[in-house]
Parts: C-alpha cells; sequence; structure tokens
C-alpha cells in the first residue's frame, strides 16, 4: 500500500503528466481509471487515464482528426460515450458534433471512432467532454486550444502555451449514475479539496515577475459558476468562447458552465504567493476557502514553497454588458426587439411528477430512439414529424434568427448558462440587465439567462445547416429535459452529407445491439 507522502507525490506526478498536449491528428482513449485529486480515491470515466484530459491543440486552419477509442468497463458508470467539441461549429461535418442522439448513436466499449472535422477560421479556447447523458461529470473533460498565428494581442503577452490553461470544474465522490448530493469539491487544473478532507496538493501556476501572461480560463463545471480572481492582480479579457472581444480590465470573473475567457495577466506585484480563488455557487456547489477549498496558488519565482496568505476584496467584477466584440460586432436584423426574420421564445418550468423534469416550451426534451441527424438524412424534414415531438424546431437557411431566453429563480434551479450548438451569436441583452446593444455587443456561445425577470436575448444567422442542440449546460438539468433541438435548414444538410465516413453508419447498429448501459441513466436528485 502507497504511503501517503508517497500517494500525494504520485498525484503530483499525475498532474504534471496533465499538461501533454496532443493534436490536430491523434488518439484519445477513454477509460476507467482510479484518481484522488482532493485526496478520495476513486474510480472515473477519463480521457488518457487523466483529469483533466490531455489538452488538445491546433492552429488556425487545421483539420482534426480524434479517434475516440472506447476501453470503457467499469458497470457503476456508463460505459458507452460520445464527445462534443464544445464551441467548434462542425460547419459541413454536423456529424461530428458528438451529442448523442441528436448527431450520433454513442461509441459502445471496445470500438472506436474517428471525429474528423476542419476548424475553417475558428481560433481560441474551447473545451471537449463526453455529450452522453451526464458521464462527463466522472470525468470526461479537457481543454481545446486552437492558437491564432495572427492574434491582434500576440504583442500584449510574453506566454500563452499549455501552462497558462486554468481549468475550473466541480467533483463529486459518487458516481454520476448514483449521485445524490452536491459536488464536494472544485478542481483547479485536476486538483483541490474538499470539506474535512486532507490538505492535498494544490494546483500551482507559475510565473515570472515582469512577465505577461495569456491565462485561458475554462469552466469545465457540470454544475456551479465559479467566481474566479487571482489576488491583488488585474485581468485584461480579450476572448470569450473562442470570440475577440475589446480589452476590458477586471478582478473577478464569474464563469460559468461551458464558458472561457482569455485574460491578460501582468505579474507586477511582489515576489509571493498569491491565491487564486474560484468560489462555486452557493445553491450548487460548497462555497468558502476554509483549509485552502476552491483554491489555487499563483506563484511567483523566487517565492518560497509555501501556501499564500493574500485576501483580497474584488472592486472590478466582469459584467457581460461590458464585453464587446472586437470583430463583426453589429448584431444582424434590425436594430430593436423584435427586428429578426424569426422570433422564438423560450420558457422554461420544472415539475415533480413525481421525478424531477423540465419543460421547454411545455415540452421535456428526451433522446429519440434515432438520432435527429440520421432522421432527417432519412427524408424528415418537418419538425412535427421528428422526434421527439415538440423538442424540434426547423429553422429556414440564410434567415436572423432571435431567441428570447426567460430567467427562473433558484428555486427552479436557475440561473441556467444556455449553449448553442454549431453557431456563435450576439448577446443583446445579457440576463442581469434590462438594456439592449444592437451596436457592439459580446459574441459567444454559452450564456447565463439572469433570475426570474432575465430576458437574455440573442441573435444569429442560419448559415451552418445542422440539428444543433440548445440546451443548458448543467448536466443535471439537460438529462431532465432542459433543452431543444434545431433542425436548421434539413434540405440543405442532406445536401451538405451526401458521403458519410462508413464507421459513423456503423454506430448505430452497433450500439442498439450492444447497449451497455440499457438506458441506466442519471435520476436527478432533490
Amino acid at each position: 500500500m502507497l504511503s501517503p507522502k508517497r500517494f500525494f507525490k504520485l498525484c503530483a506526478l499525475l498532474q504534471l503528466a496533465q499538461a501533454v498536449t496532443i493534436g490536430p491528428v491523434a488518439d484519445l482513449v477513454v477509460k476507467n481509471a482510479f484518481i484522488a485529486p482532493d485526496g478520495y480515491n476513486r474510480s472515473g470515466v477519463l480521457a488518457g487515464g487523466v483529469f483533466p484530459g490531455p489538452v488538445i491543440t491546433g492552429k488556425k486552419g487545421d483539420r482534426f482528426k480524434i479517434k475516440v477509442i472506447n476501453e470503457l468497463t467499469n458497470k457503476t458508470m456508463l460505459r458507452a460515450t460520445s464527445i462534443h467539441w464544445h464551441g467548434i461549429f462542425q460547419h459541413g461535418t454536423s456529424y461530428a458534433d458528438g451529442a448523442a442522439m441528436v448527431t450520433q448513436c454513442p461509441i459502445i466499449p471496445n470500438e472506436s471512432f474517428q471525429y474528423d472535422f476542419p476548424s475553417f477560421h475558428q481560433v481560441g479556447t474551447y473545451w471537449y467532454h463526453s455529450h452522453y447523458s451526464t458521464q462527463y461529470c466522472d470525468g470526461l473533460r479537457g481543454a481545446f486550444v486552437i492558437y491564432d498565428p495572427d492574434d491582434p494581442f500576440k504583442d500584449s503577452y510574453d506566454v500563452d502555451n499549455e501552462s497558462t490553461i486554468i481549468t475550473l470544474a466541480d467533483w463529486y465522490h459518487e458516481p454520476a449514475p448514483l449521485r445524490t448530493q452536491r459536488p464536494v469539491a472544485t478542481l483547479i487544473n485536476g486538483l483541490g479539496r474538499s470539506v474535512n478532507g486532507t490538505a492535498t496538493k494544490l494546483a500551482v501556476i507559475n510565473v515570472e515577475k515582469g512577465k505577461r501572461y495569456r491565462f485561458r480560463v475554462i469552466g469545465l463545471s457540470c454544475d456551479p459558476s465559479f467566481n474566479f480572481t487571482i489576488h491583488h492582480h488585474q485581468m485584461t479579457v480579450i476572448e470569450a468562447d473562442g470570440e475577440y472581444t475589446t480589452p476590458l480590465v477586471v478582478d473577478s470573473m464569474e464563469v460559468w458552465a461551458g464558458q472561457r475567457y482569455s485574460v491578460i495577466v501582468k505579474a507586477d506585484q511582489e515576489i509571493d504567493n498569491y491565491w487564486i480563488r474560484a468560489d462555486p455557487w452557493f445553491t450548487r456547489g460548497r462555497p468558502g476557502f476554509d483549509g485552502g477549498r476552491n483554491s489555487a496558488i499563483f506563484r511567483y519565482k523566487g517565492a518560497p514553497n509555501v501556501e499564500p496568505k493574500t485576501t483580497f476584496i474584488s472592486t472590478k467584477p466582469l459584467k457581460e454588458v461590458n464585453l464587446h466584440a472586437l470583430y463583426n460586432a453589429t448584431p444582424p436584423g434590425k436594430p430593436h426587439p423584435g427586428g429578426a426574420d424569426l422570433v422564438i421564445p423560450i420558457k422554461h418550468a420544472i415539475f415533480h411528477d413525481p421525478n424531477p423534469r423540465f419543460e421547454v416550451n411545455n415540452v421535456t426534451m428526451k433522446p429519440p430512439s434515432v438520432p435527429i441527424f440520421l432522421q432527417v438524412m432519412n427524408g424528415t424534414f418537418n419538425a412535427a414529424d421528428l422526434m421527439p415531438k415538440g423538442a424540434v424546431y426547423k429553422l429556414p437557411p440564410n434567415k436572423v434568427i432571435e431567441l428570447v431566453i426567460y430567467g427562473s429563480g433558484a428555486v427552479d434551479g436557475g440561473p441556467h448558462p444556455w449553449h448553442l450548438h454549431g453557431h456563435s451569436f450576439w448577446v443583446v441583452r445579457s440576463g442581469n440587465s434590462t438594456d439592449y446593444n444592437f451596436v457592439n455587443p459580446v459574441r459567444r456561445d454559452t450564456v447565463d439567462t439572469g433570475f426570474d425577470d432575465g430576458r437574455t436575448t440573442i441573435r444569429f444567422v442560419t448559415d451552418n445547416a445542422g440539428p444543433w442542440f440548445l440546451h443548458c449546460h448543467i448536466d443535471w438539468h439537460l438529462e431532465i429535459g432542459l433543452a431543444v433541438v434545431f433542425a436548421e435548414d434539413p434540405e440543405g444538410m442532406v445536401k451538405q452529407n451526401q458521403t458519410l465516413p462508413p464507421p459513423y453508419r456503423e454506430l448505430c447498429p452497433k450500439f442498439y445491439k450492444n447497449d451497455p448501459d440499457n438506458g441506466n441513466h442519471t435520476e436527478y436528485p432533490e
């Protein structure tokens, strides 16, 4: 048996291994392995056997070919899998979006599937995760970065590599299908501490005085948002969800599940150790910093190897209304509410009858028996005929769409971070504001929709044929129906996908014959 000292040393070595990058062509082995990021040893569903998974990287214009190999065996967790490349538009390759039963059938154990997609002009900070039930809550999540040789801010920082990626994640001691409680720990770059837990090693971000760093902060959460700070250091936001922004100086950021920010930080303080904090939303995590919880260490070269003693009060929190797109800033359509070709309200409610379920516009999203992509490819173009009935909306091509996404109170699980596949969008009204911006709002792909009085309003253009999920990125909420699917230009989708890879066509027959999970997905706990 490992001694505690050797055990924690092993954890540190595993943490270092996670800095390895792969891509744009690579194998990604998904398997069960035991890890103890907060000192509690449990099996997880892991990419490459580590948490977070290996960093996938490429550069602008790269074609990604990621072969996902399923080696899962643990029957307490889900054993089929699919991988979504969060924020990648999948233009012309919607079948590779990775959303189980929307764009594909899951990959069963002892099988593999290569996701093959171009990135075109996309650059910035993304991530990947299982999109099969609540599987990513057991660990299948990691960073995905596309570097830009033409970065307009490249002269504003000195360092941007795998050492400046900061991932924020919730962690559980129970397998996702058996979950009964809130997350027990916040993991920053895969390490953290739990309530009444052991004083395990924390992640360390090393910097050198005088240098400027581009930190890519990624919300890998299944549930809570995190209030992110680096004590005594200001952050200049230059990117939100893969879209450049005009520079905005802040000293704290609320990072919701699925969101990403790039911030430039100058190491301009005294050589010392400073706390990095990622405090979870109070109703969804376990906030507080006692014992070094919800924390990591920002360490200057030359500082002693000790934990910080810093305190900090934010005076410049990030407000989404102050973020503005650097490029293509003007939203399409007319400059007033409702000034789009098609306006769709997205209203939701939660019911307990007796198990909890969400409805969106009076319909609960349930996975269909045949992926929506294949339904369309088989000639079903009318929304009324697409399954699940009432949860699929047909969108015509080359039109301006306005979505009005209503907020909800904490009693209904709000606020909800909504993510749209296949697009970024203009946030013409933020969830915590009553003002509209039809001049230069932020563009992004995941947005917090606020409380009961929230009316988040977004716009996008239907220039990307495919079946695109719109869903709450709290995975427990998606599991019980908080989603719809947009069948965007289904006729165009058929024209785009005349030649599908033969391995794709084999996914569903294999899954139907050998579904390892038999519908054994997560029940939502009270």
